[in-house]
């Protein structure tokens, strides 16, 4: 029999020994791991410390307004700025300056405006021109200025005025040059290739694009934040559709597992292949209705990066990528099916058993909806700290100038600065707004704060996982340990499981938690610095980086995996984490066949359940948010980019699949565990009868002394 396991290597510890009065999770048991429990209060206590303190200085405005030379939000309610909700640059070529990229602004003075400019204007025809020339110059002009009084020299020494406006649009609130490219790659501003500037100097009008280009470097991102933004605005209601129809699909999923385990996980293995066969065939035909279309056959190299994702679904690479991928994942699942399809058959028969445990206890099929709660407040408290701590900033003015200063680019204050040695011994120079910083204790620290931040965050993520898998394992255990199913189970085993976890064992959570944090922390700031280091030339140091980033990749699933075994260990024991840690390893390596044979395999075919419903609701997603449903193309919603409603419902759609099917896995790895127990404890005589089902008991052709009396 594949089951049998013989010998068992001695080095791994005994194996069980029968202990007449055990009949599943102990009930006298004492707390664990104590001072991991105070030392994670205490981090929790500096958590809501810091977010108390990210709340009092951080500012969300900073992250949504622009801000003009003198740090005020443009377009702020109950400011008054709130009617201008632009901003306007005096020379946009300044900002074509490195120091955009250190500092985050252009070295130009920059205005708050009701409208962009849509006419070409310099402040010489503004002033010989007629009364609305100039009233419409100057609403381009500082707050004050006596535009008709003084002179040209004067307004340009005193930078009250730009030299020159142009056509210009709205541009994630700011004004930027309108450009456009005519045939034969000729830029213009409006219909004019060349541009006069400050001085009468003229410039062509693909320096003028440079230079928006530069302006916007910081703010290129939020571009395609915001409609994405607007997409979500646009359709979140059908996203959380979809999302309820994932539900609904994983609910009725697993109780038609519970009821007819055997004909599901076969119609699961189908629909799958099914699934991914169509995905590849409708790959296919969109690749080949490309043929001979005007640009198709670019490839996404030459194409680089674009905002508007929809253009790489224009070209044939893009699918034959998708089929290549798809067709890569069929044989794949094919051949492992091929391979493996004995042991799928001892696999499904675990899986019933897990079907009558999941039946006796159905809240069990609740709590998934208990997790997501928790994690969604974890998230959403270190989301609003983040964007709080980074929004904390004050804003900090530098000295500009266009001549030599010693005072070029220091720290200076505008309220005093007309006063200062800086603006005596440099005429030219002008304090205004650079960035938001701070030399402040807080502002020091800052980057520790945001540290602190991500890392609680994993570790709190962590710990209601962990919380999830003890009460799950724990309840199920009690099933499995119940001689006579269902008179021995005890009462409520959800509400029991939880209430010892969370009085005895938060120390062993927090512990295992908090060692698969600090990997997880690890691995992101691997990740940092392969961002960083990506144009660099030195190539040991990237192979290096690799490595490192594989070994913690491994290490981590690792982790994960002793976790999970050592929860169920404290679940049903109540020891300390690091002793059940150590039994669960060392049980699982004297089963180390039959952990080959059954778990792996069970966890294939129940991840396979979760693709088949991330699949199919994938699917109706793309053919609704597509319009290519014709039934109901009125009624879906225009977006700039369709996937991103359908990414959020398949990413959706996954985590709520792997929330209840989490539940069976949970159920299978901890019946496994006892399963492997009893088969160490008991040898089915009367004295030591198996705790096991019948259907078990078959598999193995073992039996209980008791029924063959009976028989």
């Amino acid at each position: 029999m594949e089951l049998d396991e013989k010998n068992p290597d001695p080095k791994y510890g005994e194996s069980r020994k029968f202990d007449p009065n055990f009949k599943g999770p102990i009930h006298n048991r004492g707390c664990t791991d104590i001072l991991c429990c105070i030392l994670f209060i205490i981090a929790l206590l500096g958590y809501f410390a810091v977010g108390i303190i990210a709340w009092s200085q951080g500012d969300p405005r900073k992250v949504i307004y622009p801000t003009d030379s003198k740090g005020q939000f443009c377009g702020q309610a109950g400011t008054p700025l709130e009617k201008k909700p632009l901003l306007f640059y005096f020379n946009i070529l300044k900002c074509a300056s490195p120091l955009v990229l250190l500092e985050f602004q252009c070295p130009t003075t920059q205005l708050c405006v009701e409208s962009c400019p849509d006419r070409f204007l310099t402040l010489m025809k503004a002033k010989l021109g007629n009364q609305k020339d100039r009233e419409y110059y100057q609403q381009y002009c500082k707050e004050g200025v006596n535009f008709t009084r003084l002179s040209p020299p004067e307004i340009l020494r005193d930078g009250l005025c730009p030299a020159i406006i142009m056509p210009s649009k709205a541009f994630t609130r700011r004004c930027l040059p309108a450009l456009r490219t005519l045939k034969g790659g000729v830029v213009v501003v409006g219909n004019e290739t060349v541009v006069e500037t400050e001085g009468g100097v003229k410039v062509n009008a693909t320096e003028v694009l440079e230079a928006s280009k530069k302006s916007n470097v910081v703010v290129e991102a939020r571009q395609v934040a915001m409609r994405i933004f607007e997409d979500y605005t646009q359709s979140w209601h059908w996203i959380l559709l979809g999302l309820l129809i994932a539900m609904v699909v994983s609910l009725i999923f697993i109780v038609l597992l519970r009821f007819l385990a055997g004909v599901m996980v076969w119609v699961m293995i189908v629909m799958v292949i099914l699934v991914i066969g169509y995905g590849i065939f409708h790959c296919y035909m969109e690749y080949a209705s490309l043929k001979g279309e005007p640009g198709a056959d670019v490839t996404i190299r030459d194409l680089g990066l674009q905002t508007d994702f929809s253009v790489y679904l224009q070209i044939r690479q893009t699918w034959l990528a998708f089929i290549i991928i798809l067709a890569i994942v069929e044989v794949v699942i094919i051949l492992l099916l091929i391979f493996l399809r004995k042991r799928i058959m001892l696999a499904i028969e675990l899986i019933k058993e897990a079907s009558r445990a999941v039946g006796h206890v159905m809240s069990s099929l609740l709590y998934p909806l208990l997790t997501f709660a928790l994690l969604g407040v974890v998230i959403a408290y270190w989301a609003v700290t983040a964007v709080f701590l980074s929004t904390s900033n004050e804003q900090v003015y530098k000295v500009f100038n266009n001549s030599e200063c010693a005072y070029s680019r220091d720290t200076c204050d505008p309220k005093t600065f007309n006063t200062s040695n800086a603006s005596a011994q440099c005429p030219d120079a002008q304090c205004l707004f650079a960035f938001y910083g701070g030399e402040t204790l807080y502002h020091k620290y800052l980057i520790l704060f945001q540290f602190y931040n991500v890392f609680l965050f994993f570790w709190c993520a962590n710990f209601v996982t962990a919380l999830g898998q003890v009460t799950l394992s724990g309840a199920f255990a009690s099933y499995y340990w119940a001689f006579k199913k269902p008179d021995d189970i005890p009462s409520f085993p959800i509400f029991s499981s939880l209430g010892r976890a969370l009085r005895y064992h938060t120390g062993s959570l927090a512990f295992g938690s908090l060692i698969l944090s600090i990997v997880q922390v690890i691995r992101v700031i691997l990740e940092y610095l392969d961002h960083k280091l990506k144009g660099a030339q030195n190539k040991f140091a990237k192979f290096l980086l690799s490595c490192m980033k594989c070994c913690f990749w491994c290490l981590e699933k690792c982790i994960k995996f002793l976790n999970r075994n050592a929860y169920i260990m404290v679940a049903i024991y109540g020891k300390n984490f690091c002793a059940s840690a150590r039994d669960a390893f060392f049980l699982l390596m004297r089963n180390i066949v039959r952990v080959a044979v059954l778990d792996k395999v069970t966890d294939f075919l129940l991840f396979l359940g979760k693709l088949l419903i991330v699949g199919i609701v994938g699917i109706f997603s793309f053919f609704f948010f597509s319009g290519r449903i014709k039934a109901v193309e009125d009624a879906a919603p225009s977006l700039n980019y369709y996937w991103v409603p359908i990414l959020t419902v398949v990413v959706g759609s996954y985590l709520i699949a792997h929330g209840f099917f989490s539940v069976y896995a949970m159920c299978v790895d901890t019946l496994f565990l006892c399963f492997l127990e009893d088969l160490e404890r008991n040898d089915g005589s009367t004295e030591r009868p198996y705790f096991m089902s019948q259907n078990l008991l078959s598999l193995l052709n073992k039996s209980n002394e008791a029924n063959k009396s009976v028989d």
